[in-house]
């Protein structure tokens, strides 16, 4: 056997072991970070994070991002039991919180590290709207969709260099490509937006998660018919902006809510 078939076979073995699949759609995903990497750099951003920017005063607010919160996440955490995955969950730390930002954007890091921002709260308008948009950034993250947009980060602009290495020898850009994935970099340059997949993925998980915990997912057809009137000018919301709201999608939407009507538990 010659080298470049040792290295055709090797490539092989590590492609099958990083490749899994999504919960519920079951499509295959190509992981290339270990997930305790992922949950490290997540928490140490999410701290960062926290320490400069203010937390919303508003008790009420603040209380309602934290409820529905942690209902969506125990909904996720008791299926994630009855089909024995809990494991995937197991080094998970939830947090919830609400940060005082005009912007109109939300997002949820690995191991449900959530932020919600003050300015996306008039769309919300109530506990289920705003399960809306926490489901769908939740989904995101158990679909490990951030490890997959890291994965592709790492491959485009340093060469595919191993993660362990470029924490090594790059720390600053590989934290800007962290920080570009989650949307909280746009200052360091190019975004890299959750594609067209990921965004339906998220919107057919988030439908599902929030009917677990006892949301309505007729809730989002309102809330993103309110987003899609926020898009007109030159200068749509953040959340718009890795988060295409249209027709089409609304529509989509629509067609998924009957499935999620099938696990929804009404309190």
């Amino acid at each position: 056997m010659n080298r470049i078939q040792i290295i055709f076979i090797a490539v092989i073995v590590f492609l099958l072991i990083a490749c899994s699949n999504v919960p519920i759609t079951g499509r295959h995903q190509l992981n290339l970070l270990p997930q305790q990497t992922m949950l490290s750099m997540s928490l140490s951003e999410y701290d960062q994070f926290l320490k400069k920017n203010q937390l919303s005063k508003n008790p009420a607010q603040t209380q309602m991002v934290k409820r529905v919160g942690v209902r969506i996440q125990r909904a996720v955490e008791q299926y994630f039991a009855q089909n024995n995955m809990s494991d995937e969950l197991s080094n998970y730390a939830w947090e919830f919180n609400l940060v005082e930002n005009d912007e109109i954007n939300a997002w949820c890091m690995p191991g449900g590290k959530v932020v919600v921002y003050t300015g996306i709260l008039p769309l919300t308008k109530n506990d289920n709207g705003l399960a809306v948009v926490m489901g769908h950034e939740i989904a995101h993250a158990i679909a490990h969709h951030g490890n997959e947009r890291m994965s592709q980060g790492l491959i485009t602009q340093m060469g595919g260099v191993a993660l362990s290495t470029a924490l090594e020898t790059e720390p600053e850009a590989t934290r800007q490509i962290w920080m570009a994935v989650y949307g909280l970099g746009a200052q360091y340059g190019l975004m890299l937006p959750y594609s067209r997949l990921h965004e339906n993925e998220a919107d057919h998980l988030g439908l599902i998660f929030m009917s677990m915990a006892g949301y309505n997912p007729n809730a989002a057809v309102g809330f993103w018919q309110r987003m899609s009137a926020q898009k007109g000018g030159s200068a749509p919301p953040e959340f718009l902006s890795t988060h295409p709201s249209d027709k089409k999608r609304i529509e989509n939407i629509k067609s998924l809510i009957p499935e999620a009507m099938k696990y929804y538990k009404k309190n």
